[in-house]
């Protein structure tokens, strides 16, 4: 009896009613701002090229200088002894050798006239070339004893501002000692401290928005003109040099300001952050078959993500239908029902 009972059909299963919406490309641009400081283009750090000890310097941090103005000096006495002592040198060389060349010229004659072997004309030769030589060695002594002297005056080698100082009047410096540096006039950059993410993401050649932090009127554009290629051991940001043109007069060395960046934009897709799920432990969502009305799992690529929505790099396309609520009990294949688009 029970055989010949008849079979109840199975009912069909009843759709689940799920929020989605359908993705468009959109740009995905973003302008950054920085905030940086004014620096000279090219600086200067002034130096003697002798060691000794500083009598004056003549210009303080702020100073404007000319080319050739005389900024600091040595004692000079050392090398004005050592100038005195070449130039007595130099001046007993040439009196031998006049004395060598009137030997010489005696002998050459006495050797013309047949009274004087030529063994002793070859002797007073040798003389004259020693002398010579001796005379044009005394010479270079001199010349440089005498540029040690102007090495004692510390000069201007270009127009600018001086922006620092690293010796005071009575202090023995050393050749090569920073004495004052000055930041040359010829241009004027903005120094940033960028992150990596941020060089990755910027154009080729942007152009960078420059603004006073204390007066955002004041505006000069500028191009990147110089990138660290090592990014700082402790901030573990790269150094990038804009160089500005022609910058107000109000932007001056040391003034803050913030620079403002527009990203590359590229085409990317925004869903909302609740249609992220995970599958083949890599990001996912679920999207809809609009003809059959069932769903599959599809992995994608995240760019970024925010509290309220995800930017997607690759695995949807314009035109997907993604699930944005309701994830969480789907399986695949399963038969929805479609509530409502959510933007």
């Amino acid at each position: 009896m029970a055989a010949c009972k008849k079979q109840e059909q199975a009912e069909a299963p009843v759709p689940r009613p799920v929020r989605t919406v359908t993705v468009e490309p959109s740009k995905a641009g973003e302008t950054v701002t920085l905030t940086g400081h004014i620096d000279a283009q090219d600086s200067s750090a002034m130096a003697f090229r002798i060691s000794g000890r500083m009598t004056d310097r003549f210009v303080n941090v702020g100073d404007i200088v000319k080319p050739g103005q005389e900024l600091a000096r040595l004692d000079p006495q050392n090398e004005l002894n050592a100038l005195r002592a070449a130039q007595s040198q130099l001046n007993a060389a040439q009196a031998q050798l006049t004395q060598a060349r009137a030997a010489f010229e005696r002998q050459r004659t006495l050797l013309n006239q047949g009274h004087t072997p030529r063994a002793q004309f070859e002797i007073a030769e040798k003389a004259l070339h020693t002398a010579q030589a001796n005379a044009d060695a005394a010479e270079v002594q001199v010349r440089v004893a005498a540029d040690r002297v102007s090495y004692t005056v510390l000069q201007a080698d270009a127009a600018g501002t001086v922006t620092a100082r690293g010796a005071e009047p009575g202090e023995v410096v050393q050749a090569g000692q920073m004495i004052v540096t000055i930041a040359r006039q010829n241009g004027r950059d903005a120094v940033f401290d960028v992150p990596a993410q941020v060089l990755r993401s910027a154009p080729s050649d942007p152009r960078v928005e420059i603004r006073l932090t204390d007066d955002p009127s004041v505006v000069a554009q500028g191009r990147v003109r110089e990138i660290a290629p090592q990014a700082d051991p402790v901030t573990r940001t790269f150094a990038v040099r804009i160089a500005l043109t022609d910058p107000p007069a109000a932007m001056r060395l040391g003034a803050t300001v913030n620079g403002t960046l527009r990203l590359e934009a590229d085409q990317v897709i925004a869903i909302p952050a609740s249609a992220l799920t995970e599958y083949n432990r890599q990001p996912a969502v679920w999207v809809v078959d609009p003809k059959k009305l069932t769903v599959s799992l599809r992995n994608i690529e995240t760019l970024n993500f925010s509290q309220a929505s995800v930017s997607v790099a690759h695995g949807l396309e314009a035109g997907d239908i993604v699930v944005t609520a309701g994830v969480q009990a789907l399986h695949p294949g399963q038969t929805v029902r479609l509530l409502g688009a959510v933007l």
